[in-house]
């Protein structure tokens, strides 16, 4: 490590803006981190996370159905719009935030301690996402299990689990075509196999008597969960390469999905019924509103994923780029994914003669009814219908591997000489612990749990989440000192869009949706299934939760300051002195003046003299130290 020091010290370092220190080589690397908090050790780690993370199960699942039920084409306008008004801005906040500080969602802010307790809150959505969001993961892979035979399941009726409703919906041919289906009163093999046998919902009486434990769900869920601890073993060294195949293969799979679906009979069916623009839905504000919603899950804003994954970068990497590759590229898989499971539908209605909205739909609905019914239809229908639930087990780990990071990492930074030297053992302990919890999930009754837990564990808490967390860092951290922080990582300040964005745009935005969902709220139900008054409450309590950290952590924060309630306030708001990077090299212009033992009236003089040259980062410092003193001089 000396000798590397010394190089460094004898050749000044110049970054390329449009190229990552990780693009320099390895060494680079080593130099530029703690090394007992860890780093991600390829070129790419960081990149493919971010879109591993962000290309989800949500792409999949949610954003054709929301598209063809809000304006079809014309749906794209306002989501591209919301794209660039929350998504992007909010992105690059998230990303910077994480970079600048080398800290996790609850030691980062130590850049104002007052709001810390957005940090905790952060945490607990996190975790009660990642105990569900893991159950779906554990039904995927029972379904990958069953589509290793040479006839699905669920493509017959005549089994153990199907009822005399059960009729298998395949048109039946004439000499003109496929002839209609009545599909009134009738259920589909898929149907009954994911409700009667998966679920074995019908051995439970509701949410309050959840019934047996599944076993085969209970050992998927295991599975699952195991596979999570071996990819986050050694944090982001070990997932940052599990990434190279998670966030790249379902692409491979999606294109081969997509190839199959627009070379079907009736495909172009699906499709025109997907995209046709239908722009008077522009005159409603809920397709706005639901545009911004999909913008705001699917990109993963709030979670603290971006954040902890960018707290591994080096100082300079340009996450400026980072954040239009990930962003657009998030929003182009959704598009082409809806291509991919529109043209199966478009064909699965001209074979069953029946409209495509009567065989659409979102969800759990569509990846593990409609779509496997669809494959019964096809050739090879157990070879498409592993490719698909492979395709989603590789969409939804890289999810999963965020946030069970984005918790190990949140509390080692908290507590580094205890955690940091055991981090694989507290991951493992993470990991058992909300397998148990997750138990509930794999009862008879498990689905309605995990439909509680998906409508509110990440609803309005989160919207309040980030909407404090960009009020806390544009107003009272200050939006000048975010960007001169921003200036000094990237070498150039955040424009007029993202200022506009940061300041105003995106909190109203999200003001707008926390509005909307309080207004337009609806209980919880599956199916014909109404949840009870206690379990509504229970859902409500959850989101209450999280955002009643908030008040708590300031509660905490003010209480340690010492002097009058506004004083106490002032110095809580107030970053740490140790606020900024977190290596003595990085912390050029005014951050040097808060090392320990700096007594110098010219810190950037030190610096140089210690560290040898002056790197074209070091030249932005400069002009950030004469920004301040200009800035001090004028309020005189």
């Amino acid at each position: 490590m000396k000798k590397l020091q010394e190089a460094h010290l004898r050749k000044p370092v110049r970054p390329d803006l449009l190229m990552t220190p990780s693009d320099q080589g390895d060494v680079d690397l080593d130099v530029d981190f703690a090394a007992d908090r860890g780093n991600w050790t390829g070129k790419l780690d960081f990149l493919l996370s971010c879109i591993g993370y962000c290309v989800g199960l949500g792409n999949v699942w949610r954003f054709p159905y929301r598209a063809y039920t809000n304006g079809g084409g014309a749906f794209l306008v306002p989501y591209f719009l919301m794209l660039a008004i929350c998504g992007i801005p909010l992105f690059f906040l998230e990303l910077s935030l994480g970079q600048f500080s080398s800290l996790g969602p609850l030691a980062v802010w130590k850049i104002s301690p007052l709001f810390k307790g957005a940090g905790a809150a952060m945490l607990l959505i996190v975790g009660l996402v990642a105990v569900y969001y893991n159950m779906i993961i554990a039904y995927v892979l029972f379904y990958l299990f069953a589509s290793l035979t040479s006839d699905l399941p669920w493509e017959h009726c005549g089994n153990w689990w199907n009822t005399e409703l059960c009729l298998e919906h395949r048109g039946s041919k004439d000499g003109n075509g496929a002839l209609p289906l009545n599909l009134t009163y009738t259920v589909s093999p898929s149907e009954e196999y994911w409700s009667r046998y998966v679920l074995h919902i019908q051995g439970s009486q509701g949410i309050g008597s959840p019934g047996e434990i599944r076993w085969n769900l209970c050992l998927c869920l295991l599975l699952a969960w195991v596979i999570v601890f071996l990819c986050i073993l050694k944090g982001v060294k070990s997932s940052g390469k599990v990434v190279y195949f998670t966030a790249t293969f379902p692409y491979l799979i999606l294109l081969m999905l997509l190839v199959r679906g627009v070379t079907l009979p009736g495909a172009w069916k699906g499709i025109q019924f997907y995209l046709t623009p239908q722009f008077h839905h522009l005159l409603s504000s809920k397709v706005w509103i639901e545009a911004a919603l999909q913008i705001f899950y699917s990109l993963g804003v709030g979670f603290g994923g971006l954040l902890t994954f960018a707290s591994y970068n080096t100082f300079h990497q340009n996450i400026y780029r980072d954040t239009f590759i990930v962003t657009l590229g998030n929003a182009i898989t959704s598009i082409l994914a809806g291509f991919a499971i529109f043209s199966v539908l478009g064909y699965m209605s001209q074979e069953l003669g029946v409209p495509v909205d009567q065989v659409a739909k979102a969800g759990p609905g569509l990846a593990f009814v409609v779509y496997p019914q669809a494959m019964t239809m096809l050739p090879l229908s157990p070879f498409w219908s592993f490719l698909f639930f492979f395709m989603l087990l590789t969409l939804g780990l890289d999810s999963q591997f965020a946030f069970l990071e984005t918790i190990v990492t949140a509390v080692t930074d908290e507590f580094p000489y205890y955690l940091r030297p055991k981090k694989a053992v507290f991951s493992g302990l993470i990991c058992v612990a909300m397998y148990l919890m997750g138990l509930i999930l794999t009862t008879d009754g498990g689905m309605y749990w995990l439909v509680l837990l998906d409508d509110y564990s990440a609803s309005f808490g989160l919207m309040v989440v980030v909407i404090t967390t960009c009020l806390a860092v544009t107003r009272v951290y200050g939006i000048q000192r975010f960007c001169r922080d921003i200036h000094m990582m990237l070498g150039f300040k955040p424009g007029l869009y993202f200022r506009a964005c940061w300041l105003f745009l995106s909190p109203a935005m999200l003001l707008a949706l926390l509005v909307y969902s309080i207004v337009k709220y609806q209980p919880s139900e599956y199916g014909s299934y109404r949840f009870p008054p206690w379990a509504e409450l229970l859902g409500i309590l959850m989101g209450l939760l999280s955002c009643l950290m908030i008040p708590a952590g300031m509660l905490v924060a003010v209480l340690r300051e010492e002097g009058s309630l506004w004083e106490r306030l002032q110095q809580a708001s107030r970053p740490a002195m140790d606020w900024g990077p977190s290596l003595e090299e990085n912390r050029t212009g005014m951050y040097v003046a808060t090392l320990a033992g700096s007594q110098s009236p010219k810190p950037l003089m030190v610096h140089m003299r210690k560290y040898g040259g002056i790197t074209s980062f070091e030249n932005t410092a400069i002009e950030v130290d004469r920004e301040i003193a200009e800035e001090e001089e004028s309020m005189m």
